[in-house]
């Protein structure tokens, strides 16, 4: 077993994938809040990527794809695998993935805790069988919960809300190793509030309400060109649209709308570093419901505004937030215009939505509570080996 020497920091591993940007991003925030606390020995590894480049690349394809282009094939591959077991044939094949690159990275960096941000649960797996050392982590990143997070050989889990962890506790899981925290988040969120060189800075007007969108990094929100002509029918808003890194969706926007009288209402960005600037001066967002940006929007108290989810555990973390009244789900662009033109206008309506947003926002910064629990965590564990 190994025990930490006097003042020596603990160096954790970070599992994560490249499937979507949200499990890279909930790792990047786990690792900046390590940091923060003084903590420098964290190794970040993109497991499938590295132990099966060739079907890791084939599955990431797969995966845009069918998300973009065949979502009801994607749902129905979601649903029929959500009750999963971890001991189910395909189940046992899917955590089987990278057990030879897990156990040489276990010989090479000997992390004292390791830290999921994808169900991909090799070392799990192999804990189960032989009894390995370190500590295993999972930081579910959605608001639905799919079978394959859940393994009898993971320590502790850190979920986005207590109905999260009332599911974990019905299918066996203590509740003493569930902590409600929420979805890690880059740095900035809550800090930021609407100033006028914020407003300077992104071009916007501070006396119209800003409309955000963000359609997602993968499988693109439909109809972004009609959502926009459709708001700027609306003279007293302007419309912020953050196109990632998808140039081609910029450029077709810009071209579009180049000649359109209400372009000085439209502002279109590619990637934009510090969002948590540009969520705290605007008056919603629309978006596509990944757990992330949903948690972005959360912790910036943000109305949500969630337009034709794509089947599977984006369209249930969509109905979740629907039923805490925290999000409004719309299928046609001029329904969503007509339902943000009502909000926006209807200042009862609008603080009422602020308020069940404000509900669901975690205690304290999701990232840095996790951290803190995993040092604690460890410090217990070190104390109990040297006794």
């Amino acid at each position: 077993m190994i025990r930490f020497e006097q003042n020596r920091q603990p160096k954790l591993l970070i599992l994560y994938a490249s499937y979507g940007e949200g499990h890279l991003q909930a790792a990047r925030a786990i690792r900046d809040a390590l940091e923060e606390q003084g903590n420098h020995r964290t190794v970040m590894v993109d497991l499938m990527a590295e132990s099966h480049p060739w079907l890791n690349e084939m599955t990431r394809r797969f995966y845009q794809r069918s998300y973009t282009h065949m979502p009801s094939l994607y749902g129905w591959m979601y649903d029929f695998t959500r009750p999963m077991k971890h001991d189910s044939l395909f189940g046992g094949l899917l955590h089987s993935f990278g057990r030879d690159k897990i156990r040489r990275i276990l010989a090479a960096e000997r992390p004292d805790a390791v830290v999921h941000t994808f169900p991909l649960f090799a070392l799990p797996e192999l804990k189960r069988r032989k009894r390995l050392w370190p500590p295993s982590y999972a930081v579910i990143t959605d608001f639905d919960l799919h079978r394959r997070w859940v393994h009898p050989s993971i320590d502790r889990y850190y979920v986005a809300t207590d109905d999260l962890k009332r599911e974990l506790t019905h299918l066996g899981i203590p509740g003493s190793s569930i902590q409600v925290s929420g979805i890690p988040l880059k740095r900035g969120f809550r800090q930021a509030e609407a100033t006028a060189e914020l407003y300077e800075r992104y071009g916007l007007q501070a006396d119209k309400p800003v409309i955000l969108i963000m359609p997602g990094a993968q499988g693109v929100m439909p109809d972004v060109e009609l959502i926009c002509g459709g708001l700027l029918e609306d003279p007293n808003v302007q419309v912020a649209l953050v196109c990632g890194y998808n140039h081609q969706l910029r450029e077709t926007v810009q071209n579009q709308f180049r000649r359109h009288p209400d372009r000085s209402r439209l502002h279109v960005y590619g990637y934009v570093e510090q969002i948590h600037e540009l969520m705290a001066i605007s008056g919603c967002l629309i978006t596509k419901p990944g757990g992330v940006t949903l948690s972005e929007a959360i912790a910036a108290g943000l109305p949500i505004f969630i337009y034709r989810p794509v089947p599977g555990q984006e369209k249930q973390n969509a109905l979740y937030l629907q039923s805490k009244g925290a999000a409004i789900l719309a299928y046609a662009p001029e329904e969503l215009a007509s339902q943000i033109t009502k909000l926006l206008g209807d200042p009862l309506r609008l603080a009422a939505s602020r308020l069940c947003t404000k509900q669901l926002q975690a205690s304290q910064t999701p990232a840095e509570s996790i951290v803190l629990d995993i040092l604690s965590n460890l410090r217990i564990i070190d104390r109990a080996s040297i006794l």
